[in-house]
């Protein structure tokens, strides 16, 4: 298997439709390889297995009869270690609003002929999560003296990004619902404790360089 082989994990209780969700993206050529698993439980069994890339979680693999499983939670759950794509109902989508929203999960109406969308949406947050990773420098010993320096920017970039646009949208508060406004203002909130966080630790790591730096044998 070539290297640069992602997985994508399909998790989805019809036989029929996660072979084809498969033989989609297939036509990716070597790019990706699948797991498809027809039950929750199992998608968190890793037996030796790497995180995958992706996940396809259709909504027919939900146990509703399992307490707490439920496609929400199922879906925020399985988006703290990769991305989401979900299909289900056309009416769900309204109970996951705001995992679509905040970013966590993509959602595609079961409609007639979604596989190809799901296939090219699942290839899109795969590309769009290795972009994002491959501009992160990690700290080597040559580099770790600038790890405060690639913190800052790392992280304090693509915050100044979301605290400018949702200051663009309180602005216009007056046209906005108040749970829009109440969660925006969140999201600002968090923003700024998030980069007060980065301040703090690279300010640590600084000066715990500083301190190592001053306490080599000249």
């Amino acid at each position: 298997m070539d290297v640069t082989t992602r997985t994508i994990l399909i998790v989805c209780g019809d036989v029929l439709i996660a072979e084809r969700c498969a033989e989609e993206l297939a036509a990716f050529g070597d790019r990706y390889r699948t797991r498809i698993v027809s039950r929750v439980e199992q998608a968190g069994k890793k037996n030796g297995r790497s995180a995958p890339s992706a996940v396809f979680l259709d909504e027919s693999a939900i146990d509703h009869s399992r307490e707490g499983e439920t496609l929400e939670s199922v879906s925020a759950l399985l988006a703290g270690s990769a991305p989401v794509v979900v299909v289900a109902a056309p009416e769900k989508q309204e109970s996951m609003a705001f995992l679509i929203t905040s970013g966590a999960v993509d959602f595609v109406a079961r409609t007639k002929d979604f596989l190809p969308l799901v296939a090219g949406m699942l290839d899109r947050r795969v590309r769009m999560a290795e972009r994002v990773t491959g501009t992160i420098q990690f700290p080597s010993e040559k580099l770790s003296g600038d790890f405060g320096e690639i913190l800052r920017h790392e992280v304090n970039n693509p915050l100044t990004g979301i605290l400018g646009n949702t200051e663009l949208l309180l602005a216009r508060r007056d046209r906005l619902p108040p749970g829009t406004i109440e969660r925006l203002e969140t999201i600002a909130e968090l923003a700024v404790r998030l980069r007060e966080t980065v301040r703090r630790l690279s300010n640590t790591w600084d000066e715990h360089q500083e301190r190592h730096e001053q306490a080599r044998p000249a």
